[in-house]
This record gives C-alpha cells, structure tokens and sequence, in this order.
C-alpha cells in the first residue's frame, strides 16, 4: 500500500508542490490588498450584467431638479415652501416620509409652518451627517425631530474608488448614542404596518427582520481587504441603475399634477436630483465598458437601501452575502490544484511541443467555468472571489509549464527522438524510470516487415534506399502513434511496436488490430510515391500477438534500451513470417479478445519453431465498431499456360539458402503467384507449407536466367504433385517477361 502510495506522490509531485506554494502566494497578495480594485471592477460588472429586477413601487420619490429651483427663482427651497409640499404628502397618507435634505438652520420665510408640521408628522424622518470626512463635515439634524427622536443618519460609505457599494444600518455619534440610518429608520416604519418588528440573535445582538438574518459586513468580506467596517454595516443589493424607483418633481405635487393614490402606504422621500446640487454619488450601475460614468442620486441610493431591508424582510430576498475566510482560502487553494493538475495531466500531450491544444485549452475551460460559477452564485445573491482564484489558476498552470520547460524540455527533444511519446513519459514520470529492470505485463505485440525489401535496396544506391525508408516508415509511425502504439524500435524495414507498454489501456488489443488495418491501407499511398520515383511497388506483412512479456530498462549503466523481452515477442516474430504481403496475421490469444469485432478469412494451424504444438493463426480481413476499417481483397486469377516455364528453385531456411537444387516449371501463372509442378515427384520434393524458396526461371536467355525470384510456398485447393506459391520479391526484369507469357 505504501509503494502505491509512494509512487503516486511522485506522479504528483508537480502539483504537491505548486499548488501550494502559488495559493500561498496569492492569498499574500489579496491580503496586502492588490487585487481589491480588480476584484471590486468584477463586482459591478457582475451586478451590471445580472437580470434587472422590477422596479419597487413600495417607496417613491420627490425629486428637487433645477427646474424646480428656477421656478421659484431662489437658490434654497425656504422652508414655508417645505412645509406646503409635507403638507401635501401627509394628505396622501404614506407610511413614511423621508427628508432627505438639510435642515440644521432655519431657511426663511416659513420656518414656524415648516416647525408646526415636524411636530405633527410622526411618520416624518430627517436627516443628519454623523461622521463626515475629509471633504464634507458633520451636520446637525432639525432640532424638532431631534427632540422627537425622527432622525436618521445619511452617511454613505465611499470605497477608495469613490463608490457606494455598503450601506449603514446604525452607527455611533462622537458621544457614543447610536444613530439609525436615515434608510432603516424609514423601513422600520414601513415593516411596522406589517408587524414586523427587529429582533436580535446570538451573542453578538445582530438583527433580524422577518426571517432574515443581517450579518455585519466585515473588512475582508468579498474582495475587500481591511476594509473600514465600523458601524453596522451590510453590501447594498441595488435592484438596478438610476431612475429604477417613480420620481415626481416637487413642483408637480405643489401643483397637483399627480394622482391622488400616489404615495398611499409608500414610502415618500424627499431629495435632490439635480447635478447641481452636489448630492451625487458612484455606484456598481454607474460605468460601462462603452459608456461614461454616470452618478446616482443620493436619496435612490437610500431608496434602494430602504427596499434592500423591506425586501429581505417581507419576500425573503437575499442580501449579498460572502464566505468566511478560511473558506475563501480553500477556494484559492481549489483552483491552485485544478490548474495544476490540469497542466500536469497534460504536460506531455503533443509530443516535445512547448504547446499543445490540450495545454491551452484546459486552463482556458477551468478559467470559463470560474467566471460562469461565481456569476452563476453572485445572480443567487453570493459574492464569491475571482481575482484569486483566477490568477492561482493561470499561476499554477504557468509555473507547470515553466517547471516543465526547464527540467523536461532538453530530456524529451533528445529522448523524443529515439523513444516513443509515451516511454519519454514514463522515464520522466517513474522516480525509477531510468533504473535498469523490468516489470512483468500483459501487452499486444505488433510486427511488420516488408516483403523483397532487401531484394529492392541492392538494386538501388544507398541514399535511395534511406530515402524510401524514412518515407515508408514516417508514414507508418504517424499511423501507430494516431492508434497510440509504442514503438520500440525500427529494424532496417521492420516495426516492433508495443501497445500497453509503458501505458496499459483496457482497448489496447482492439487498438493494435486497427493500427495494423490502417498501416495495410496506407501502403496504397506509399506506392503511389514509389510509382512517381519510378520504383518497385512495396509490400507489408503484419503480425499481432497478444501475452506476458517483461518490459523495462534494459542494457547497462552506460547503454540502455526501453524495450521487451519474452518469448511473447520471439513468438509474434515467428507469427509474422508466415505472412505474405498485404496480410494481417493474428495468434489465438489476440483472436480471443477480439473475437467479437474482428473479421477474419481465414484459420490456418501452423507448427512454431521452439513450440511443440501446433498454434492457430488468423488472417485479419477487417474490424468493426469504433474503427470500422476493412482490407480491400483482390481476387487472384490462376491462368493455365499453353507451355510450361522451366525453374529452378532451392529452399530458404531462415535467412539460408539451402544447396540442393530442385526442378520444375510453372503450369499456371497470376500477378501475385504461381502453380508449381515439380520435375521428379520422388526426386524434387515439395516444399512444405509456408517455406520460403528462391527460383530461377530456366528460360531461353542466360542474362534472364541470373535473376532470381523469392516466393513463400502457401497452402491452396490444387491437385497432387502440383504446390502454389506467392510471390514475394520480384524484379523488374521478371515483372516484363512474365506480362508476356
């Protein structure tokens, strides 16, 4: 269990290790407050991007515009002119009436009428600045509401960028006494109609309205970082951007210009909405990608503070709520991992590239799926980091990438070269990869050899021969490494290609029958380039076998090969030499395993040299399911001819040639082969099935007498005395005399 354990930290070790130490770096830099203008910039293009709610008809507002001002041709409304328009509101019956003016001194004519109606109007609350700053000092609230107790505080609180996006529902004056908002004492009066009155909970005494909870903000909720969190403060939910509530000027209420149900059990408040008046404020609503700030009214920023507190009252509508900061850093940690392990997983994927489509994309997706998540919470009211987790996402995958870069870049551009993709893998995967040894394991063999090759290369001059070779055998390793085989070397004109070594995959048999399908396919347009060089057509015989074998590191200390050893391997070797060109042979033990999907010609049982028994072998035509590939077949017509072609052939065995001559002559002749019938039946034996031979055509000339023809001895329905043989190497010279016979 340990060595399991053991080798999966090693296989992980990239991501052990980056992922915390870039968390760990990031979460210093959210606390040492550098991502707080970012993660505030995502907050309001979250909340300017999210559905817009329906406008609150429970509070409505009076505005005091610049035409206002210039109809009555002074710059302060005086207060006789306050006392008409309260006057006027209180007729309408509201549950409240806010005043969101300044009114610490008397603004003559009418302040007495404007005193009366304060002294008369309980559900009226004005307003004071309790705390100030730099720009702006403390206000005194109207004396007769002070002593009345109708006073809320007007404080807004401004974010470094001069945004509003808190909002206070009590906070303490320089004396200690403790000051309700000018928004919550309106919504109290509101909720009171309702029978909703606060509740505290807890041992800290926060409120509750309803059945909700108000949680104080605190200086690092959200993506603030020791942010000023005195007083009791909650994040303003808005419901929109400016002139989302009904607004009326006050010279239309003067007038009568409005309904007389408008206002009834609202909450009427009184401000300005001029620019000119300087009561205006920055919000989340205010910019755009594309368009100009644009400042909202400081009483709709307590309209919406106001319908913020009565909404999450009475319909349960969420406040903005954030995690808790162990949570927060779990979060951070979170992505770390996931871009870590995304970059590790696919840190060897194209190959020695320095990128891949795995490699860009994958961080790319887990960026997409960050944005859309927290969007996703934040529409459910949950303000969630993203600057964080972003940049330890992209951080991690870049320091993967970099790590890589560094410790892989110049092993895979030299190893990539000589080994297989997935052996450079595994030698810089395995704390062992480069230890000599091996481990026992069930794989799939592939051989393929050409047939005459050899015959073909001492026609023609050596750099014409390493010509034909590389293109043939680049166009096969795209092939086995599309199927993701292994190859594990290259002799001369042969493959040795390994599936489910060093990576073992349950389809890894399936796999090897079509890579082996789709090689057969692809020498159509190998010889097609042959024919443009003017060369001999090549041929391809192909063998699969499936067994135990040992694979690993073998060789010494100095030298060192990844490779197989077994008699697996000396078996499929064997496998392959029965096959002719154009044939995908099969063991039994592959036969089994994909019995299900594989077509197949043909069954021959064949006696194996160091085996005792006879195996069978399966000659491949085609398979079916995912890969769908199937061997075009051309049917072979044997002619008789009208006169015999003497030969000469002796016997192959191995790579031998053996010196007893035999005779005979050729009695029936295709493309690809021939019927042979020898002279002496007692004295010219016949050779056995599968026997390599080599003939000589006994012709009239003795220049065509010298080149030889190499044919495999195959099994086929012909009467006694008389053997077929396939062609396997012949020259050029052979293919024009006997497209005359």
């Amino acid at each position: 269990m340990w060595r399991k354990w053991k080798k999966l930290l090693w296989q992980w070790r990239g991501v052990l290790i980056t992922t915390p130490s870039v968390a760990g770096v990031v979460i210093l830099l959210r606390f040492a407050g550098l991502m707080q203008p970012w993660e505030l910039a995502i907050f309001d293009q979250y909340m300017r991007l999210r559905p817009q709610e329906a406008p609150d008809d429970r509070i409505v507002i009076v505005g005091v515009n610049l035409a206002d001002m210039k109809k009555i041709r002074q710059p302060i409304v005086p207060d006789g002119l306050y006392a008409q328009l309260l006057q006027k509101l209180k007729a309408r019956k509201p549950r409240a009436i806010g005043l969101d003016i300044y009114r610490d001194l008397p603004v003559e004519p009418g302040h007495q009428e404007l005193t009366k109606v304060f002294a008369s109007t309980p559900n009226l609350v004005g307003i004071q600045r309790v705390v100030g700053d730099n720009q702006r000092e403390p206000i005194d609230p109207p004396p007769a509401l002070k002593d009345k107790g109708q006073v809320g505080a007007n404080d807004l609180v401004l974010d470094p960028d001069k945004k509003v996006r808190r909002s206070l529902l009590y906070l303490t004056d320089k004396n200690g006494e403790t000051i309700y908002s000018f928004a919550l004492y309106l919504a109290l009066l509101y909720l009171d109609a309702e029978g909703i009155a606060p509740e505290t909970f807890g041992q800290t005494k926060n409120w509750q309205l309803g059945k909700t909870r108000f949680i104080p903000f605190a200086a690092n909720d959200g993506g603030y970082v020791r942010a000023d969190d005195r007083g009791y403060q909650i994040l303003i939910n808005y419901r929109g951007p400016a002139r989302r509530f009904s607004t009326v000027t006050m010279t239309d209420i003067l007038e009568d210009k409005v309904p007389p149900e408008w206002g009834r059990d609202r909450i009427i408040l009184i401000g300005n909405v001029s620019e000119s008046f300087e009561d205006l404020f920055f919000t989340p609503y205010s910019s755009g990608l594309l368009t100009s700030p644009e400042p909202m009214p400081g009483v709709e920023i307590h309209a919406n503070i106001a319908s913020e507190i009565i909404s999450a009252a009475t319909v349960d509508r969420p406040l903005i709520k954030s995690w808790s900061q162990p949570v927060e850093i779990g979060w951070i940690f979170l992505w770390s991992f996931v871009g870590a392990s995304l970059t590790w997983q696919w840190r060897y994927a194209g190959g020695i590239k320095f990128l891949s489509l795995q490699k860009i994309t994958s961080p790319i997706l887990a960026a997409g799926v960050l944005l859309a998540s927290t969007y996703a919470a934040f529409i459910a009211s949950w303000w969630i980091p993203v600057v964080p987790p972003l940049l330890a996402l992209l951080g991690s995958a870049i320091a993967i990438t970099v790590h890589i870069a560094r410790t892989a870049g110049e092993i895979r551009y030299t190893f990539g070269r000589y080994l297989s993709k997935e052996v450079v893998t595994t030698l810089l995967e395995s704390p062992k990869g480069l230890q000599l040894g091996g481990e026992r394991r069930k794989i799939t063999i592939l051989v393929s050899d050409l047939r005459g090759f050899t015959s073909i290369s001492e026609q023609l001059p050596p750099e014409k021969v390493v010509q034909v070779l590389n293109f043939y055998l680049s166009s096969m390793a795209d092939i086995i490494t599309q199927y993701q085989g292994t190859i594990d070397e290259f002799t001369g004109d042969g493959i040795l290609v390994l599936f489910g070594a060093p990576t073992a995959k349950e389809d890894d048999t399936t796999r090897a029958i079509a890579c082996a399908i789709a090689m057969q396919l692809a020498m159509t347009s190998i010889n097609e380039k042959m024919q443009q060089w003017n060369l001999p057509p090549l041929e391809m015989g192909i063998a699969v076998n499936t067994g135990e074998v040992v694979v690993g590191n073998i060789g010494s200390y100095i030298r060192t090969k990844y490779g197989v050893v077994g008699s697996q391997v000396n078996l499929t070797y064997r496998i392959e030499s029965y096959t002719i060109g154009g044939q995908i042979v099969i063991s039994e033990s592959t036969f089994r395993e994909v019995e299900s999907i594989v077509k197949v010609g043909g069954q021959k049982q064949v006696q194996v040299k160091g085996i005792k028994l006879p195996i069978n072998i399966y000659e491949v035509r085609g398979i079916i399911g995912e890969y769908n590939l199937f061997l075009t077949q051309e049917e072979e017509r044997l002619l008789a001819l009208a006169e015999a072609i003497p030969i000469e052939y002796t016997i192959l065995d191995e790579k031998h040639i053996e010196k007893t001559l035999f005779q005979g002559s050729l009695v029936k002749l295709s493309t690809k082969g021939a019927e042979v019938r020898p002279k002496d039946i007692e004295k010219d034996i016949i050779p056995s099935l599968f026997s390599n031979i080599k003939l000589v055509l006994s012709l009239k000339s003795s220049k065509e007498l010298s080149v030889d023809i190499y044919a495999k001895v195959l099994e086929k329905p012909i009467e006694d005395g008389v053997f077929y043989i396939c062609f396997t190497t012949k020259s050029s010279e052979i293919k024009v005399i006997l497209s005359k016979i």
